[in-house]
């Protein structure tokens, strides 16, 4: 294990700059709206400014986990305090600080109780950071946890249609999904060595009996799939829409875009990685949900005229390909997968921010009543294209490259030998991927058709023609994200040669069980 660091934690950093800003937020005066804005605003700003240190610092060359932090915590369990980022995990913490900075700024008109919801929403990107970063699976749980209870409020307390239901709906999906993974996890735990740091109970698994192994392997399914709920796997996805189009703006931009993605990354890290045997052992028949995921949810994107469920249900459909990109078990696709977290939920917070953008001056999300929105508001016309073009992965934008490796992994894994069925080929990934790239054309579907009716129709109802345009809050978020995504997509190994370092530690442990 590799401990490159600063000189400082930086990594307990990034996870309390949000935790402190939320403190300050709290004994502030609640009439000191400016004040409240401007802290979460700062905490916001310096946890993108370290995770994007600790990103450009990581040594891709060297690999393996860096700037660890470590210390005992309850070692007669085996657990303790154990942070560290490695070539995965280190996009994921700039991701969530793009993120978080967007949805404080495109916030900052709302003048709901903002103590309350700002000190929320830092919390609950707070766990998000920790579980990024947490390499002890106990500590990784409670950072995982502690995201339902703010999202929870946050939703039922600031958001819109049938907010009350859509958060418990929420609470208790994640919840049950996170109680399986764990209990799994627990399996685990107490047949591989009662260890909860995830490198030696890793080497606790590759030493275990066979005999052994054949009777923790079952969990596999518990862990994936739990963490999979997160992710909005087949057919546990129907909570996410619901609220996605409940909750406030700020909180569909993180759940879009950071909070599915953690669920991706547990499930690879805390499933495939721990149990690699049993990854190849499962994921051949995972695959089959992992494509209803990129098919069905892109289906009913394109049938929706809620805007905020068009874009709600094409974000489940682009974590479908995340997932089938991690079930290839290769390099190809494990790389397709890691770009496309990264590209997908800088894409999916933009495009959330835009349909919060329009609702909060029209109040309306109705494809068919909303028009002529580029005249008032043409940077968020653009900044709309730009995110439809890379979610139906047009090339100089990241969406691209990453849906190619994903193509090129799954093409690559019917290639090689199921272990389901031993001496026998996975020839059924060849036809999943020509099934999937059937999710360009449905993509192109529902991202032309929205952005035409909402901004390039013709003027029909002057009403909307009246209503304000971007503030310069709203335009520097817009060009900020844009502006990453315009990056990437142009230099895409500016990401793909950081998340490679980390796909080779998994293809080797990988590797190193056959199949």
């Amino acid at each position: 294990m590799v401990t490159t660091t600063f000189s400082i934690p930086v990594l307990t950093l990034i996870m309390l700059s949000p935790v402190i800003g939320a403190v300050i937020i709290a004994i502030l005066p609640k009439e000191r709206t400016d004040a409240i804005k401007t802290v979460a605003a700062a905490a916001a700003f310096l946890s993108l400014l370290l995770s994007f240190l600790v990103f450009i610092g990581y040594n891709r060359d060297l690999g393996g986990f860096q700037f660890t932090e470590q210390f005992d915590w309850i070692p007669s369990l085996g657990i303790g305090y154990h942070v560290g980022v490695d070539g995965f995990s280190a996009p994921m913490l700039l991701l969530t600080g793009i993120v978080l900075f967007g949805a404080v700024l495109v916030s900052w008109r709302d003048n709901d109780r903002p103590r309350s919801f700002f000190a929320y929403l830092l919390l609950l990107v707070s766990g998000v950071f920790g579980a990024f970063m947490s390499l002890d699976i106990f500590l990784f749980l409670i950072f995982y946890e502690m995201v339902l209870f703010p999202v929870y409020v946050l939703i039922a307390g600031w958001g819109s249609t049938r907010r009350e239901y859509a958060a418990m709906k929420l609470t208790i999906y994640l919840f049950v999904g996170s109680l399986v993974a764990i209990v799994g996890l627990l399996v685990v735990y107490f047949q591989a060595g009662a260890s909860f740091d995830f490198l030696k109970l890793s080497e606790g698994v590759r030493n275990m009996p066979a005999a052994q192994f054949e009777q923790v392997r079952p969990w596999f399914l518990a862990i994936f799939v739990g963490f999979g709920v997160l992710a909005s796997l087949w057919p546990l996805h129907n909570w996410s829409p619901d609220g996605y189009a409940a909750a406030p703006t700020a909180v569909s931009m993180l759940h879009g875009g950071v909070l599915k993605a953690t669920g991706a990354y547990a499930a690879l890290r805390f499933g495939v990685q721990l149990m690699p045997e049993a990854a190849k052992y499962f994921l051949p028949v995972v695959v089959f949900l992992a494509l209803a995921n990129v098919l069905y949810a892109g289906l009913i994107a394109f049938n929706q005229k809620d805007l905020k469920y068009i874009v709600g249900f094409a974000s489940v459909s682009h974590l479908g390909l995340v997932l089938l990109g991690i079930t290839a078990l290769n390099e190809f696709g494990l790389n397709g997968a890691g770009l496309e977290l990264f590209a997908g939920g800088v894409m999916t917070g933009l495009m959330f921010a835009l349909v919060g953008i329009v609702y909060g001056r029209a109040h309306n999300r109705n494809i068919d009543e909303l028009n002529g929105f580029v005249r008032i508001m043409p940077l968020a016309a653009v900044g709309f294209v730009i995110a439809a073009l890379t979610a139906m992965g047009m090339p100089g934008l990241p969406g691209f490259p990453a849906e190619i490796q994903i193509f090129m992994g799954l093409w690559q894994a019917a290639q090689t030998n199921s272990m389901i069925v031993p001496g026998a080929l996975n020839w059924w990934y060849g036809y999943i991927a020509i099934a999937g790239v059937l999710v360009v054309l449905i993509t192109a579907a529902w991202t032309l058709r929205a952005v035409y009716r909402v901004y390039f129709t013709e003027p029909a109802n002057p009403e909307w023609q009246r209503l304000p345009g971007l503030d310069a809050l709203e335009k520097v978020a817009i060009v900020f994200m844009s502006g990453v995504l315009i990056v990437v997509g142009l230099m895409p190994n500016t990401v793909m040669a950081v998340v490679q370092s980390g796909v080779q530690l998994i293809v080797k442990a990988l590797g190193a069980v056959g199949g």
